[in-house]
């Protein structure tokens, strides 16, 4: 059967059969809580007791089941720096192994901030990713020579094209001198590790871009993407690009658990349910924005507290949640410009 064939006929599959349910019956999970991977572990990062640990797709890398989002290290009106230092040195500590971050995040100062934290050997203790906006290949290489520079490193172990937003946005990374050119030059310098993509506009943009990926032979490690008891209602990332990820072998990373802050304040939930839903998806990992220590203490607890949801619990989390979901109105950056910085700085796309 031919690449394409099989892929769409996998996804099909999982999609019959239900993607969140069928394909996470199907990892087993340690006593420990981590998740078998089915190919070589090759992670050097260390493990803890305490955090759940899943595969990264087929990197061989091991990342633990929830990660610190950058944009909170610098939110304005939360952490102070030394505040986001402690809050990414006690999420260390308790087994946090991934740090996200972007190039625009709060004007770079989210990746100073998490530059910081790293000093002293606590860069080897991590799987650091950012990101970066740009669409051309000199605007890709500058923003992630910058990007180096304020994390005080000397590689990235996962770049991430930012905000694929628009319907161009994939033609774009893929044309000639586009992105993807200096993130492949900047792969076999060692700057980078993993490539991988991200978005929150658009399940078809995210398809697209996967489609167009496949034009170009091209496999994607990873794919960044909203998961949470509110998409699952409305232009759902989980039944239209899930299973099309998990059938490329592209590790799936969910976001926006609380929809910063419109679903969490919608209060059909808790909060921990709400950060337990993704976790019962096939994903690696869940990224989510911690500016307090409670947060953290939170998060945490979700992790440890965690099983599997059966299929009367999925249900009925599902069934509080349709009404409030089916406008859109929670999850903001589907339906409005609020969250699409690219948008209101058309000139970081290069």
């Amino acid at each position: 059967m031919e690449r394409r064939s099989f892929i769409k006929a996998t996804a099909l599959g999982l999609a019959a059969a239900g993607a969140s349910s069928a394909a996470f019956a199907a990892i087993e999970t340690s006593q420990g809580g981590a998740v078998k991977p089915t190919g070589p572990v090759t992670s050097k990062i260390p493990q803890h007791p305490d955090m759940k640990y899943r595969p990264l797709g087929t990197t061989g890398e091991m990342v633990s089941l929830i990660g610190v989002g950058g944009f909170h290290l610098a939110k304005p009106g939360g952490a102070t720096n030394a505040e986001a230092i402690r809050i990414v040195h006690a999420a260390i500590d308790n087994g946090i192994n991934f740090c996200d971050n972007c190039w625009d995040y709060n004007g770079g100062e989210s990746e100073v901030r998490l530059g910081r934290a790293l000093e002293h050997g606590w860069r080897d203790r991590v799987f650091l990713m950012t990101k970066i906006d740009g669409r051309t290949a000199k605007s890709a290489m500058h923003q992630l020579e910058q990007s180096l520079s304020r994390l005080q490193t000397d590689h990235i172990d996962l770049l991430q094209f930012h905000e694929i937003i628009r319907m161009d946005d994939p033609g774009r990374v893929f044309a000639p001198h586009g992105a993807l050119e200096a993130v492949l030059k900047a792969r076999e310098q060692g700057k980078i590790r993993y490539i991988g993509f991200t978005g929150h506009k658009s399940p078809a943009i995210h398809l697209h871009m996967f489609t167009v990926a496949d034009a170009h032979n091209f496999h994607f490690d990873t794919v960044q993407m909203p998961l949470n008891v509110m998409d699952a209602h409305f232009e759902s990332f989980e039944k239209q690009v899930l299973p099309v990820a998990l059938a490329h072998g592209t590790a799936v990373m969910g976001m926006k658990p609380f929809g910063d802050p419109f679903i969490v304040d919608s209060k059909v939930a808790s909060p921990i349910e709400m950060l337990q839903y993704p976790m019962n998806l096939p994903i690696s990992i869940e990224i989510t924005g911690i500016d307090k220590m409670p947060i953290l203490h939170q998060d945490l607890q979700a992790v440890r507290t965690f099983v599997p949801m059966t299929p009367e619990q999925r249900a009925d989390l599902l069934a509080r949640t349709a009404r409030v979901a089916s406008t859109g109105k929670t999850e903001k950056y589907k339906t409005t410009h609020h969250f699409d910085s690219t948008f209101k700085n058309p000139q970081w796309l290069g």
